[in-house]
């Protein structure tokens, strides 16, 4: 079995796969001091829950755009697992794209790992929208390689500045209001900023489009992908196993013979 984790800047996200079939996810707070024997205490009882056991895993693959945390998850897997894990950027990995930007190292590897699996499910070109932290939308030509995107503040990121900033607003909850003019300070939190959030997906798309120059599908992922394809056209799927899916693709490339 595979042990897929995908280490963002919110959380980070443990898979096991047999073969293709997902047997279990599980989400902790990603934190840098965590160790590897403080995740396995924790991800071995959530495993044990499914009926699996370290024993189990055979292969293990990172993602992660939090350096800090990636030593100990390396850790896990070596010493807990008893395997040597894949790292998604580091030298001698083949991802199956190609990173065409000015500097492809800087490239997050959750955007690489995104384009794997949006170019192996989709057709291509498109665009790749994941909302996390950040909300990123990633380039993807025809021949399934990475070209590039937009890096915009995530939606929790911006609500938490704003109530940060302005002492008297208060904390609300993210959902379209029934009206995009608010009667009251909530209404009109949550119209800027689900409407305003919209309105950036919107016109990030239709000008990169613009500047592609051909049609291009636009895939969502991440936790609020659901949300906002209920509310604009341009989302044409939404699909929250992306990045493990990518994971699992890479894996194999890197471990079949």
């Amino acid at each position: 079995m595979l042990l897929a984790i995908d280490a963002g800047n919110t959380n980070v996200v443990f898979a096991i796969y047999d073969g293709d079939r997902q047997r279990g996810i599980w989400r902790t707070a990603t934190d840098p001091k965590r160790t590897s024997d403080e995740y396995m205490v924790w991800l071995t009882h959530l495993m044990a829950l499914r009926g699996l056991k370290p024993v189990d895993i055979h292969g293990a693959i990172i993602a992660s755009v939090v350096p800090g945390a990636t030593f100990n998850l390396k850790r896990l897997c070596k010493d807990h697992f008893g395997c040597e894990p894949v790292i998604v950027g580091q030298p001698g990995v083949d991802l199956g794209a190609k990173a065409l930007v000015d500097r492809p190292e800087e490239v997050g590897a959750d955007r690489l790992v995104n384009t794997v699996a949006a170019a192996a499910t989709y057709k291509t070109p498109l665009i790749v929208i994941d909302f996390g932290t950040a909300t990123t939308f990633d380039v993807v030509d025809a021949d399934g390689n990475y070209c590039g995107g937009v890096i915009a503040p995530g939606l929790n990121l911006s609500l938490e500045a704003l109530q940060m900033a302005a002492s008297k607003l208060p904390r609300v909850e993210i959902q379209p209001p029934a009206e995009v003019i608010g009667k009251n300070t909530i209404a009109c939190m949550q119209s800027g900023i689900f409407w305003g959030y919209v309105g950036l997906i919107e016109g990030l798309v239709s000008r990169i489009r613009a500047e592609y120059g051909e049609p291009m599908r636009v895939v969502a992922t991440g936790g609020l992908a659901v949300l906002f394809a209920k509310a604009t056209h341009v989302i044409e799927h939404t699909d929250n196993e992306l990045t493990l899916r990518g994971l699992l693709l890479i894996h194999k490339r890197n471990t079949v013979q």
